[in-house]
């Protein structure tokens, strides 16, 4: 007999639940009208389906099981709706409404005529049994008119020129193609664009006029395109900019003093700063319309995106004022946000049976040096109890985190040679940060870290990404708890501790580029890839080598009497993301990584550089930190040591991760936001480059058994998208665990019948427990 874990009884009552109560929905209404369960749409070419069902009434739409199971929850008393009804909680019932009914049927044929079908018809269909309706509109689309001649007209010369130039040569309404409204709206989109990017400052969209001749016979059309001149010339006027204003309002307090005004004549511009804290220059940098250049749609975007990304400004304006025929004044208006702010952030965390707790708050301070840069002060602090520890509350504490960092934002490149990213595509950014935490985990460990970074960051092209960190400092004094030391160095597990109770300096350089970063919110086909590199040590080590420093017993070379780190680490993420019409998605990732140690600590990568699997970004049946190495099993450690070593013994220098991802839309309105589904499948490890029987036995990576140590996970997610955010749960199924060997690791055998597994494994694992199914709770979508 098959025992089904009591979570999924539980879920497929609550489902059945659901779904009976949804369906007997109809008896709460009147005996005259009838509840709309079903809408299809037949007749359609597969490609036109899916938007012609957009144009259905959502009056008329099914509901949603769930938000009618709440609303009839809430509204409904005896078999009938309550009086005064609760109308905000769930969904009312979309009622059969014949005039709605036709509305959709005549917007269904509105939308075909665009696509060509200038004969279509729509017949709605009404079936009605014991009060509940499906309406089936069948449509008849007739044959598509094709565009046989294309006739363009343009009463200016160079609106022509410009056409022909940018837009002709890609153009989608071509002669002996179906006639699609919206690919002229698309044409006359693009001369719009293009036309104000010249300096047409007064051209409309409204000058571009199509006539369609459907007179002709076999179903074959001629467009007559004309792109037409003011009313009031026989030109289009091409505007230059003259003068620039620069204002800075002061809403706030009055300042004491009279507003700063700076002029420069050269530039033809006018700086007002009514609050006396802003510099000139560092605005004016990404402020793109400047006098003397011709006006553009494209520099306008560009000055707005910019000015707002440097955070300083609560409200940015440009607007223009005619001088003359062909000339414009640029006003740029600013409101700056407050200068200074202060935020409180908390959360209470859960994992591995053990509960806490963070807090922080982040103090900023706005324009600190009078060019938008930004100044933030972190501070944070998180514990976590474990409950089997004995004693009182205090006693229960596993760890605790302190961590105090500090930022400084400066919006452009700070080098002491001439560059100019120009901010065309992104903001350009130099980063300063500190960082310093202060953590201790019961009678195990305890580590103090700081690290301090100068950061350069620009895109090189819309969808080109850099980030160069030529300077990362670290110091680190990692300390095992004296018993835990002694207890690790008689189970012979020496590496452990020289990785983990030690002391160390890092002076590295990392490097990262992102392609396509901007699209991943996006539903469009595209490629994803992020690319990292962290290289340390090599300066110091030829500082020890000229300076002749001394090493220490392990043969490590010191500076300032700590040893140095030397390693190369690499890592790539590449993706690839395909739409399947509507709100349908694939996404394919590749994530390899590796880190080699070399030089002067060539032996063992440190806890920090180390690569780990699972977690809620990747194989999500594990939790973080607690797959692999390799096959690595952690029966050969003692129970003291499982306990004590955590997320400590299960890390690698060589990570390989797969996942692939489906992802559609489940409900359109949940509770005010859309909800999401998603099945996947992960797979990957992490492995040793060297071999060590003492350390991680079976966790050493080898070409010939890496990939029968391949984890398989699989499991369903629900997303709720808000719009401003993604709150994201995911399920996770344990389907082949490397820790075990030959068929044994397909553990997916055992799920229906997990008791006894479960037992026996922690009987040999104690206290570890297995688990088939992980939960994974975030915010934001796992990549």
């Amino acid at each position: 007999m098959i025992k089904y874990p009591r979570f999924i009884g539980f879920a497929s009552i609550m489902l059945l639940t659901l779904f009976f109560a949804s369906c007997r929905s109809s008896k709460y209404i009147d005996d005259d009208q009838a509840l709309v369960t079903k809408i299809q749409i037949s007749g359609v070419s597969p490609a036109l389906k899916e938007s012609s069902e957009t144009y259905i009434s959502n009056q008329i739409k099914p509901n949603s099981r769930v938000n009618l199971f709440i609303y009839n929850t809430f509204n409904t008393t005896k078999g009938r709706y309550k009086t005064k009804k609760i109308r905000n909680v769930g969904e009312p019932p979309h009622l059969l409404d014949s005039a709605m009914v036709d509305l959709s049927a005549n917007q269904i044929r509105r939308f075909l005529f665009t696509k060509g079908y200038f004969n279509a018809k729509v017949s709605p269909e009404i079936t009605v049994n014991k009060k509940r309706a499906h309406i089936n509109f069948n449509v008849d689309e007739g044959n598509a008119y094709q565009i046989r001649n294309i006739e363009r007209k343009f009463e200016d010369g160079d609106a022509k020129w410009l056409f022909d130039r940018d837009i002709l040569p890609k153009t989608k309404v071509k002669p002996n193609t179906q006639y699609d409204a919206a690919k002229l709206l698309e044409e006359r989109e693009k001369l719009y664009i293009v036309m104000r990017n010249n300096g047409y400052y007064d051209y409309l969209r409204q000058y571009m006029r199509v006539g369609i001749d459907s007179t002709l016979s076999g179903n074959l059309i001629d467009l007559k395109i004309n792109v037409e001149n003011p009313s009031d010339s026989t030109i289009h006027k091409k505007y230059q900019i003259d003068s620039v204003y620069m204002t800075i309002r002061n809403y706030g307090a009055m300042s004491k003093k009279p507003a700063r005004r700076i002029t420069d004549s050269a530039k033809r511009l006018l700086f007002v700063d009514e609050t006396n804290s802003f510099r000139w220059k560092p605005l004016e940098r990404y402020m793109y319309l400047r006098s003397g250049n011709y006006y553009s749609l494209a520099e306008e975007n560009k000055s707005y995106d910019r000015l707002y990304e440097m955070n300083g400004f609560r409200s940015v304006k440009v607007q223009f004022v005619k001088k003359d025929s062909n000339k414009l004044d640029v006003h740029y208006d600013f409101v700056p946000r407050p200068r200074m702010g202060n935020q409180i952030e908390g959360e209470y965390t859960f994992s591995s049976g053990m509960s806490g707790f963070n807090i922080g708050n982040t103090f900023s301070q706005r324009n600190i040096f009078g060019g938008s840069e930004q100044l933030e002060v972190k501070l944070r602090y998180g514990v976590l109890f474990d409950p089997r520890l004995a004693g009182g509350l205090s006693s229960k504490i596993f760890n605790n985190d302190f961590q105090a960092g500090v930022n400084l934002v400066i919006p452009r490149l700070m080098v002491p040679f001439h560059i100019n990213p120009g901010g065309k595509f992104g903001l350009p950014k130099t980063t300063y940060s500190m960082t310093l935490q202060l953590f201790d985990q019961d009678r195990t460990y305890s580590n103090r870290y700081f690290i301090t970074s100068l950061n350069y960051s620009w895109y090189e092209t819309e969808n080109k990404y850099h980030s160069f960190t030529p300077i990362v400092l670290e110091y680190r004094d990692g300390r095992l708890d004296s018993n835990f030391r002694k207890n690790l160095e008689q189970e012979g597990y020496q590496l452990y501790v020289r990785s983990n109770d030690r002391q160390y300096f890092g002076l590295g350089t990392q490097y990262t580029f992102i392609l396509n970063g901007k699209k991943l919110t996006s539903k469009e086909d595209f490629q994803y890839f992020r690319g990292t590199v962290d290289v340390s040590g090599n300066v110091l080590d030829l500082i020890s080598s000229i300076a002749k420093l001394s090493a220490n017993a392990d043969g490590e070379k010191k500076i300032f009497g700590v040893p140095f780190l030397q390693y190369a680490k690499t890592e790539f993420d590449y993706r690839l993301y395909r739409n399947l019409g509507g709100n349908r998605q694939f996404v394919f990732r590749f994530n390899p990584g590796i880190a080699i140690p070399y030089g002067n600590n060539s032996k063992l990568l440190i806890f920090e550089k180390s690569f780990y699997s699972g977690g809620m970004n990747g194989i999500r049946a594990w939790q973080a930190r607690t797959l692999g190495p390799g096959a690595y099993n952690r029966q050969n450690l003692s129970e003291d040591l499982r306990l004590n070593l955590r997320n400590l013994d299960q890390l690698g220098e060589i990570k390989l991760e797969a996942n692939a991802e489906y992802r559609f839309r489940i409900l359109n309105n949940f509770l005010g936001a859309k909800m999401n589904g998603a099945t996947f499948v992960d797979m990957g490890n992490v492995w040793r480059l060297k071999k060590d029987d003492d350390l991680n036995p079976g966790g050493e990576f080898k070409f010939n058994k890496f990939l029968g140590q391949v984890a398989i996970g699989t499991g369903f997610g629900l997303r709720f998208d808000s719009d401003y955010f993604v709150i994201r749960l995911d399920a996770g199924l344990k389907v082949k665990d490397p820790q075990f060997s030959g068929s044994n690791q397909w553990v997916i055998k055992n799920f229906f019948d997990s008791k006894e597994f479960k037992e026996q494994y922690y009987q040999t694992h104690k206290p570890d427990r297995y688990n088939f199914i992980q939960y994974n709770f975030g915010i934001g979508m796992p990549f």
